[in-house]
């Protein structure tokens, strides 16, 4: 028997249920945690593993001992032009408020509030309901012909899967795409030390000059895996989300920041 456990938040999304799948076929055991709190018999449990959305994880993850690898806010506006297509800032949202021109604006590791096209920064949320101070990416506006979700362990592509096409849900493994090969071969532009060992990334076909762009991160332990592989998937969740001190050097600098455990 595995010794792992996969916690799952109280709503378990299909996702979830294909990971939990994935899980006790390997023989691990699962639990879904109901309340947004760790049980004190569950609290720093041996081999504990997650998939939860931000707010979740961030309510349990240090009463589970776990860390949780994502990539870093700035991470889509470092990279270069030739992988993005597009202009991207790393910015606050009391800066973004000051946008008069029409933006895509986003958190960038949760969903404090909704990524999308803004008309200009006075139609994002204001200071009641979104702190000034929280960090947003701001983007060229650009269309996508085609976008596709893929697992990343050690810069190696898992699984995959198409998700979107002209921005209708259009779910295919990337293994029956017949974009197959163009996708895996993007793919090998994205490994680099700025990325976590186990991370998600989202990348397209831009309408406009089809040329290939990445699209967006995403935390391996809070993606919905599509049409992918849910065992493959799996493993980069394991990587991804594990106890904290099972994580080497290299990967410490991409643990997401915890709140501290408020107790009783």
């Amino acid at each position: 028997m595995n010794a792992r456990t996969l916690f799952l938040s109280p709503r378990v999304t299909a996702t979830g249920h294909a990971l939990a799948d994935a899980a006790r076929r390997r023989g691990m055991r699962t639990e879904v945690l109901r309340e947004w709190r760790v049980p004190e018999e569950w609290q720093a449990a041996q081999g504990a593993t997650l998939y939860a959305g931000p707010l979740f994880a961030d309510a349990v993850a240090t009463g589970l001992g776990l860390g949780l690898l994502e990539a870093p806010p700035d991470w889509l506006a470092r990279l270069p032009y030739e992988l993005t297509c597009r202009e991207i800032e790393f910015s606050t949202v009391g800066v973004a408020r000051q946008l008069r021109r029409p933006a895509f604006v986003k958190p960038p590791n949760d969903k404090s509030f909704p990524a999308r096209v803004y008309p200009d920064g006075s139609r994002l949320p204001g200071p009641d309901a979104v702190d000034d101070g929280t960090p947003v990416l701001v983007s060229d506006i650009v269309a996508f012909a085609v976008e596709y979700r893929l697992f990343l362990l050690d810069g190696e592509v898992r699984t995959g899967s198409r998700y979107l096409t002209h921005g209708e849900l259009d779910v295919v493994p990337l293994d029956e795409d017949p974009r197959r090969a163009e996708v895996l071969a993007f793919a090998q532009h994205l490994a680099s030390p700025y990325l976590p060992s186990a991370v998600v990334v989202d990348v397209g076909l831009l309408v406009e000059g089809s040329r290939w762009a990445v699209v967006e991160a995403n935390a391996a332990w809070a993606s919905g895996h599509y049409a992918c592989d849910p065992d493959a998937a799996l493993d980069v969740v394991l990587h991804a989300a594990r106890p904290e001190g099972e994580f080497g050097p290299a990967d410490r600098a991409f643990l997401r920041p915890l709140p501290e455990v408020v107790r009783d």
